[in-house]
């Protein structure tokens, strides 16, 4: 190891250009209770995107479309361009999903580490009320992630997997399975019930199809038809065109009847749709808002079907290893859509962008 690595560096709010390839970035040591690892790929996701433009910002009103992802967003107030109205520590490295071999050790943490091979949990949560946004820094975002060579993170951050799976398979699970874990535990699919997953084709939508139908639910999911063989492929028992006008009668009618539960990632025009096709005491969940943030809704709906909207933002404690042991044991298939060397982020922030792939992107060092 020698004293700097390449990195790509994002120097503050705006277009791609503020993501810098450096080649002189000082390697980081682990601090007491910390590893070194040595990234081996490092998936993207939305975060990546949405901090970079400064979308969690109330500013911003919009979704975000190719055009807003690549060029950015205007009068972004950088103390407000994160979902937690933090300022951003620039310059920062970002990258989510990280694995890796752990190479070094600091204080208090066994020596008999180095050599693990690695998944990285991204939320650093602290002891004490979990829930609590002080108490849940994100890896990537209020620290240093993984679009680097190397990265230090907390040693119970760090979770030893055993699998054949390759690092960028791997690399497409942390922030994805965990909020699909996340969004299918808050809506709580029963077998027998239906539940329509809106986005199903993105990272943590590939994964929430497949959680839903292990539940022994009906899977109904919403993608440009062109995916639907892949879909169905997973566990979807019908696909349903998420730009058709009338989604709510689609949904219906492609299930049977209303159905029980919705997981939503991509908010807009989308939500109204999934709204309406939920039965009395339906139950609704979303982590993102891609489509759109801003939304117009009926209280009646909510009122008189007595539904349950939920937020799906910080992961439980205890989530990541839990889920860890499903990969190793086959229960979860990661879904590569492409692989790209680090230094062509921009080109993978592209793709990601078009949202022509199912299941996510990933970039190696």
């Amino acid at each position: 190891m020698g004293e700097t690595m390449q990195a790509m560096v994002l120097t503050g709010h705006g277009d791609m250009g503020r993501l810098v390839w450096r080649t002189d970035v000082p390697r980081p040591d682990p601090g007491p209770g910390e590893v070194l690892i040595r990234v081996g790929a490092c998936g993207l996701n939305a975060t990546d995107v949405n901090t970079r433009i400064g979308w969690y910002s109330r500013a911003a009103t919009a979704g975000v479309d190719a055009a807003a992802g690549s060029a950015g967003l205007a009068d972004i107030a950088m103390e407000t361009g994160t979902w937690t109205g933090k300022p951003i520590p620039f310059p920062l490295i970002q990258g989510a999903d990280t694995v890796g071999r752990i190479v070094a050790v600091g204080a208090g943490v066994d020596a008999a580490r180095v050599g693990e091979r690695v998944l990285v949990d991204p939320w650093l949560l602290g002891a004490g009320d979990w829930l609590n946004p002080a108490n849940a820094p994100y890896y990537g975002t209020d620290c240093d992630g993984g679009f680097a060579q190397y990265s230090v993170i907390r040693a119970a951050n760090a979770h030893a997997i055993e699998t054949d799976l390759p690092d960028a398979e791997l690399a497409t699970l942390p922030c994805g399975l965990t909020t699909a874990d996340n969004l299918v535990g808050k809506t709580a699919p029963r077998p027998g019930e239906t539940v329509v997953v809106a986005g199903a084709s993105g990272g943590v939508g590939t994964l929430a199809v497949q959680l839903a139908h292990a539940s022994g639910a009906r899977v109904i999911g919403l993608a440009a038809p062109a995916k639907a063989d892949r879909l169905r492929a997973l566990g979807c028992d019908a696909v349903v065109d998420s730009r058709a006008p009338d989604l709510a009668e689609r949904i219906r009618a492609a299930a049977g009847g209303p159905v029980e539960a919705a997981i939503d990632v991509i908010g807009g025009a989308v939500f109204a749709g999934l709204i309406g096709a939920l039965r009395q005491g339906g139950r609704y969940a979303a982590s993102g808002a891609l489509g759109g943030p801003v939304v117009q809704f009926d209280l009646r709906d909510l009122i008189y079907k007595d539904l349950r909207l939920m937020g799906a933002t910080i992961v439980p404690p205890g989530n990541m290893a839990r889920l860890v042991r499903m990969v190793e044991r086959g229960q979860v298939r990661p879904q590569l859509a492409a692989t790209y060397p680090l230094r062509e982020l921009h080109a993978a922030q592209r793709a990601f962008l078009d949202k022509a792939h199912v299941g996510s992107i990933v970039v190696v060092p």
